[in-house]
């Protein structure tokens, strides 16, 4: 069993006076990436649903095409960390030992560790065109995410990820320290349970870097909503990619960057209905 949330004793001063207790926060750890039996890449994360993230993160980064070319996981507790052991079929194996990592990516670290400018700044997949939604349907979205972020209620401390359905609901929704993780953890379980990416919308706490535009066409959603604001590389790729980028979603409203045509003031079948 790995711990996420640990409860530490700290003091506390404030309004001029001190005081004792304990709070909450996200644990944080390296988690390894092993492929057949060598290591790919060093992550620090929270050490919670780590099948998904060993998943995702194959699957985002082009190590995998679908979560049925990863032949066995396995997830071993050692002293300083925890090893995602993968073992791949061997044509996929001899492509990853083109281009490991061979450094550690720190919390926050999206592609720590790449070799080359180029793989930096791979084209992102191309999304297919999906469906539309309502500026209500997106507000909506993003106001379902805080009730359902467990370990973020104890810490404040983490980063979450969701993929909402046109049903009205959140489907998935995963936490880390690190907003990469928490995005490949996502697109893990969205990968394991074989939901479909193109009728929904990718959902973020954090700030949309271009390595986030990446993952989310990796994953085929159509939309990704960010609370924060996006890099300018990262409005660029969105637009090459097909992705309709929209960040800044406050309660009053958010900014749309590339595609807006998803974005409609009411769906064709309502404007039937009022005519």
């Amino acid at each position: 069993m790995h711990v996420a949330v640990q409860a530490i004793d700290r003091d506390i001063w404030r309004n001029g006076a001190a005081s004792e207790g304990t709070r909450f926060v996200p644990e944080e750890t390296p988690l390894a990436l092993t492929y057949n039996g060598g290591t790919y890449a060093v992550m620090m994360g929270t050490p919670q649903n780590l099948e998904d993230f060993a998943i995702g993160f194959s699957v985002s980064e082009g190590i995998v095409k679908s979560v049925d070319d990863i032949k066995s996981l396995e997830m071993v507790r050692l002293d300083d960390g925890i090893e995602l052991r993968m073992w791949l079929a061997s044509e996929d194996a001899a492509h990853i030992n083109q281009r490991r990592r061979h450094i550690a990516g720190p919390t926050g670290c999206g592609i720590c560790g790449v070799e080359s400018i180029a793989e930096a700044v791979r084209p992102a997949a191309i999304v297919p065109n999906g469906q539309t939604f309502t500026p209500e349907q997106v507000m909506a979205a993003m106001q379902a995410i805080a009730p359902l972020q467990s370990i973020n209620l104890q810490t404040r401390a983490v980063h979450a990820a969701a993929f909402w359905s046109p049903t009205g609901s959140i489907v998935a929704l995963r936490e880390d320290v690190g907003r990469h993780n928490a995005l490949d953890k996502l697109a893990g379980a969205l990968a394991r349970s074989r939901t479909e990416p193109r009728g929904g919308m990718v959902l973020l706490t954090s700030r949309v870097s271009v390595e986030m535009v990446q993952k989310t066409a990796a994953i085929g959603a159509p939309v990704m909503v960010a609370v924060s604001a996006p890099t300018a590389l990262a409005v660029r790729t969105a637009e090459a990619a097909g992705i309709t980028l929209i960040a800044i979603a406050r309660q009053d409203g958010f900014e749309v960057f590339s595609h807006g045509n998803r974005i409609v003031a009411r769906h064709a079948t309502e404007v039937a209905d009022v005519a």
